[in-house]
């Protein structure tokens, strides 16, 4: 059910409701700190870290990945404008609903946001099916993999002695070598084949969410070019929260932590990564400061950040579709990802049943 935008209620009142909201949320937890419910010393030790950085750095990092949030969600508008340009796609509710994603993401597994996102972008812009809004996923995503695999190759090209350390002198073993590129491609090729009935099946109505690529001046201009300016104000995340700990910020610590945090995110399964993107990040950093510090700046900025989507999250919408009914959004579309979820993964098995039977 699409939720009734708000933009007809006066911006006086809407802001009156978040004061009101984040007055009930002050209540609750007062109340649940007196039934005994740890939540204050949580908030405590919440406190504890991010107090340990100036006031300056906490406004520049949350603007920061304010403008990262916006530019990443705007690049979906343009998606979604080009993919149903009757739906009458407008710039609030998408940005609001990709807030949501990225809030949501920092406390829940298996990147679950996204997929409310996408739900949610098929309540708010008529006409959409999930095959379609999934194919203008896949196009969002083209330029993270490109600049993921360029922050791979640079680290591993940049690495001191990567190459000793992982395999020893290349030239010494030659065959080792061979072998690993030859089942790379052959592993490339089994992917292919596996999923290209998938892909095949979907086609005629995936194509319609990436129409945008087949006008390539307007992907350009309207899809990547937001996104590289995102992706800079990511990378600019980093170098605030690392100068607050006196970090070193240069090219490469940037990049290291980049790096870190993509293997952390692809790898685990907690909330937010969290404990994984540490681990990381102290790996990453380990050329630059002592294991402590780098893992009070990996819990700061993880803190920070994500308590600042939640609530950039929950004041767009509150402005866009109202308490009542972003909550209802939000609510509906988190329960049919997790019904969508549940159907994607007894579908994985069942064709591996199938695969195994066939064998």
């Amino acid at each position: 059910m699409i939720a009734a935008p708000a933009s007809q209620v006066p911006l006086r009142h809407r802001l009156t409701r978040i004061g009101l909201w984040l007055g009930g949320l002050a209540l609750f937890l007062f109340v649940c700190n007196l039934l005994g419910i740890p939540i204050g010393s949580w908030l405590n030790s919440v406190w504890d870290t991010v107090t340990e950085i100036s006031v300056g750095y906490l406004i520049a990092g949350c603007l920061f990945q304010t403008i990262q949030t916006s530019l990443n969600a705007l690049a979906w508008v343009y998606i979604l404008r080009a993919a149903y340009p009757q739906a009458g796609v407008r710039v609030g509710p998408i940005v609001a609903a990709y807030a949501v994603s990225a809030g949501l993401n920092g406390v829940l597994p298996a990147n679950m946001g996204t997929l409310v996102m996408l739900l949610m972008f098929i309540a708010i812009v008529p006409g959409s099916t999930f095959p379609g809004i999934l194919a203008g996923y896949l196009v969002h995503k083209i330029f993270f993999t490109v600049v993921g695999a360029f922050v791979y190759l640079y680290l591993f090209l940049t690495v001191p002695g990567s190459f000793d350390r992982e395999l020893g002198n290349i030239s010494e073993h030659p065959l080792l070598t061979a072998a690993i590129v030859v089942g790379g491609l052959v592993l490339v090729w089994l992917l292919v084949r596996i999923f290209w009935r998938w892909v095949k099946k979907l086609w005629a109505q995936a194509k319609q969410g990436g129409v945008i690529l087949s006008r390539p001046k307007d992907y350009l201009m309207k899809v990547f070019l937001p996104q590289v300016g995102g992706y800079i104000a990511r990378l600019a995340v980093i170098g605030v929260f690392l100068a607050a700990y006196s970090i070193p910020v240069t090219f490469h610590s940037i990049m290291a932590v980049t790096g870190s945090n993509s293997l952390a995110n692809v790898t685990a399964v907690t909330p937010g990564s969290v404990g994984v993107t540490q681990a990381a990040n102290v790996a990453a950093l380990r050329d630059y400061t002592d294991a402590e510090t780098a893992t009070a700046y990996s819990i700061a900025q993880q803190l920070v950040t994500t308590t600042w989507n939640i609530i950039f999250a929950i004041v767009l919408m509150t402005i866009f579709f109202g308490w009542a009914g972003g909550k209802d959004l939000v609510g509906s579309a988190y329960g049919d990802a997790k019904q969508k979820a549940a159907e994607m993964r007894a579908d994985r098995k069942r064709k591996k049943r199938d695969r195994r039977e066939g064998d």
